[in-house]
């Protein structure tokens, strides 16, 4: 029993959908039932039976053990259940059936700001947020500037919480959970709120907090961080256990059904993120605009074209290209404007429903990469596909340099000369 940390068995979570009516007093029910007792019952009943017809299994029978020192990632697409099953573990919700055990003290970061009084003051906040995880106030006193500092913001530490950016909540909110010596470190992807420099501060404290020892469950959607953070991987999808080995595998069995789910027309996915104004219809991926079946070369030109459904004043494109280990590869934003960039300002309605990102000279190696996209607009995200698309990448010449495949350094080259010696 004490080599676990967590053991789950037959966990399910039911969440039952739809909006609740208007709010009605307890006099306002009595006086309608009185007035129309049979009208009153059978629509009661009738709202049961739709509510009970309405419901989604956000988990469904998940059991797995995780030992004590074990750092382990939970991925899986949006809505497989991955924020549920971390609810469960920090008490902070029930499961509808099955038994969730943990042995020790749990620190969680689920949520920005979580734990956070707007009103009171970040340094107040570090004493009733250390409360909320179950740190006596002596201990809070003596990792107090231990946390500041690893926060990194010892100026705004007197100013009111709901003036913070969500960066700034992060910092704090991540500082504190991960001082409290917790046996148990559970992080869902609120890490993606700060900036780059903080982000792998705080994985590498994650580190430091597994060799000495503690447990770490960590949902990230980078597969890179996840093979190099954790020994073990749990692979949710639809509520259920598809996988659970070690990170490497768990991450190709991962890998790979994203590209069994992929089809041409985008509208029919249903695993999407974002405000849904303007949605991502299709991406067309070739080489030569004239011939949309043309094969992808290292070396040669590459046309990526977004069709949307609709067009806005302002709204931008963004997407990662990323390895077939889940490797980010490199990013394109049309935000970051360059000389050559031009606004597309056509007659047809095709030309103004569409983003198109073209690269001279693709500096890819030979291999098969996908891509996850984003659209945004109004300061918020309106669409995000993961593997979006898939595309392969032949063997080509750069700058008359053959390039072969499997080469087994990275993933992109950089255009170069050689001065050797005589």
């Amino acid at each position: 029993m004490a080599n676990f940390a967590i053991r789950v068995d037959n966990l399910s979570k039911q969440y039952r959908l739809g909006q609740r009516g208007g709010y009605k007093s307890l006099r306002d029910l009595l006086a309608e039932g009185l007035k129309r007792p049979a009208q009153f019952l059978q629509r009661n009943a009738n709202q049961r039976d739709s509510s009970e017809q309405k419901t989604l299994w956000a988990l469904e029978n998940v059991s797995f053990e995780v030992r004590q020192g074990e750092v382990v990632g939970i991925i899986g697409r949006n809505g497989a259940g991955k924020s549920t099953l971390l609810k469960i573990l920090s008490r902070i919700t029930k499961p509808t059936r099955g038994r969730v055990e943990g042995f020790g003290r749990v620190g969680s970061l689920l949520e920005v700001g979580t734990g956070f009084h707007p009103e009171l003051s970040g340094r107040e906040n570090i004493f009733l947020n250390g409360a909320i995880l179950g740190m006596k106030r002596a201990e809070i006193r003596r990792r107090f500037d231990e946390i500041v500092a690893f926060a990194e913001f010892e100026q705004f530490l007197d100013t009111p919480v709901k003036r913070y950016s969500s960066g700034m909540y992060m910092r704090l909110a991540f500082a504190v959970a991960a001082h409290m010596e917790p046996d148990i470190l559970i992080v869902d992807e609120v890490l993606a709120v700060g900036d780059a420099a903080f982000q792998k501060k705080c994985l590498g404290k994650m580190d430091d907090v597994a060799k000495e020892g503690r447990t770490v469950l960590f949902v990230s959607h980078n597969m890179g961080v996840i093979q190099s953070l954790c020994s073990r991987a749990i692979f949710l999808r639809n509520g259920s256990v598809f996988a659970d080995d070690s990170a490497a595998a768990t991450v190709t069995a991962y890998l790979r059904t994203l590209e069994e789910q992929a089809v041409p027309d985008l509208m029919t996915r249903t695993e999407r993120r974002g405000q849904g104004q303007i949605r991502l219809t299709h991406i067309d991926i070739r080489a030569d605009e004239n011939d949309p079946f043309s094969m992808l070369a290292t070396g040669r030109p590459a046309q990526f074209v977004f069709y949307v459904s609709e067009i806005h004043p302002g709204m931008s494109c963004s997407f990662t290209v990323y390895d077939q280990f889940g490797q980010p590869v490199t990013y394109f934003d049309s935000t970051v404007h360059g000389q050559l960039d031009e606004v597309d300002s056509g007659a047809n309605s095709d030309s103004k429903a569409k983003f198109l990102c073209e690269v001279d000279a693709l500096t890819l190696i030979p291999g098969r990469y996908r891509i996850n996209a984003a659209i945004m607009w109004n300061g918020e995200m309106q669409d995000h596909l993961e593997g979006a698309a898939f595309f392969e990448v032949a063997q080509g010449e750069l700058m008359g340099r053959p390039v072969l495949a499997d080469s087994g350094y990275g993933s992109t080259l950089l255009h170069h000369r050689w001065l050797r010696p005589v």
